[in-house]
């Protein structure tokens, strides 16, 4: 080269990178018509790896510091380059910087629901959404990996990739796990954990650090939620007999308050409900709801009782000898509205008017 073109060509001093916004994970120290002189400055910063990629090839890669460039420094140049040429510049390198600060608060999401095997309903459909964090740890790896020799590359351009890859072992760890979907929503720590052990070497052969792990959420989709809602409510109602008497029993009042032939077939069923609730009350109070035995004398033969039978329509002074279907209010009926003693040719209430079939 002659001194005219010596002249033409700049020379760099000092190499460094001080971080401009946030986001830049690789970023390529400028070199057009610039090469290194030996004697150079290197100056890598806290949270920056510094690598030196001479013809394609990787040929040093420098931790936080200061270097003087030279030929205790760059040993493996030494012997890629000519070092005694005039004027010439033994670094015609590229010098790329990487950003090793943790990447915090990325999110990441199921755009879709995830089918896995569960314990407790066979097939599941779930959702889940949490935050991790990462950060560079292996440079050489990341940039053969993922950033190549881009000018700059950023978070915004891993993330795609990041986020596919997480939930694809998230349903790994998910199916070897074997937790059912219960115990896992109630400990997302431990589910956050598994999940973390799942994807730490994934994440190491791109050259990263997986930092931390969290799952926030996990839900089923709207419709499989319903039908998990009314399996509680039925494991909180517990025996479904007690359950169906005690509706009746709330339908009562209801089906009595209907106008119309609506209201009379109501009342119906309402007074069905009702013995049904009868005898259960007379079962649970009563020994089962089964009449006590009459009382025996000595040699166990029943005792007749004392005294006249009382039928259910009798009278207060009826004589004893009363017909057995006048004793039982043959000529009388109830009022189908009010529940009033009325006869039995009357075709309307006297106690509150309602018509009678």
């Amino acid at each position: 080269m002659g001194l005219g073109g010596f002249f033409r060509k700049q020379f760099i001093d000092v190499i460094q990178w001080t971080e401009s916004e946030q986001g830049v994970l690789a970023w390529r120290f400028p070199m057009a018509d610039m090469e290194i002189q030996n004697g150079a400055s290197l100056t890598v910063r806290e949270s920056q790896l510094a690598v030196f990629v001479n013809e394609g090839r990787v040929a040093d890669t420098f931790q936080p510091g200061r270097y003087t460039l030279g030929t205790q420094t760059l040993p493996l140049l030494t012997n890629l380059m000519n070092w005694d040429k005039f004027f010439e510049s033994p670094f015609k390198s590229d010098v790329y910087f990487f950003s090793t600060r943790v990447q915090t608060a990325q999110r990441w999401g199921t755009q879709n629901p995830v089918t896995i095997r569960d314990k407790d309903f066979g097939m599941v459909r779930l959702r889940a959404f949490g935050m991790y964090s990462w950060r560079v740890a292996d440079p050489v790896a990341f940039m053969q990996a993922m950033s190549g020799t881009r000018e700059e590359y950023r978070v915004a351009d891993v993330e795609p990739h990041l986020k596919n890859l997480v939930v694809s072992r998230m349903s790994e760890a998910f199916a070897q796990s074997a937790v059912p979907f219960l115990d896992m929503a109630a400990n997302t720590f431990a589910v956050g954990k598994a999940i973390e052990a799942q994807l730490a070497p994934a994440f190491k052969e791109l050259g990263l650090a997986l930092e931390s792990f969290t799952v926030e959420n996990l839900s089923l989709p709207e419709e499989l939620q319903k039908r998990l809602d009314e399996r509680i409510g039925m494991n909180m109602v517990g025996n479904l007999g007690d359950y169906t008497r005690f509706q009746a029993a709330q339908a009562i009042p209801i089906a009595a308050a209907n106008e119309g032939g609506g209201g009379v077939a109501g009342l119906g069923a309402g007074l069905g409900a009702g013995a049904i609730i009868g005898q259960s009350m007379a079962q649970a109070m009563g020994g089962g709801g089964q009449a006590p035995p009459p009382p025996t004398a000595p040699g166990g033969v029943p005792t007749p009782p004392s005294g006249p039978p009382t039928g259910a329509g009798m009278s207060p002074g009826a004589p004893a000898d009363a017909p057995a279907s006048r004793a039982a209010g043959a000529d009388t009926k109830f009022c189908m509205h009010c529940g009033k003693s009325i006869p039995r040719s009357a075709k309307f209430c006297p106690e509150c008017g309602g018509t009678q079939e």
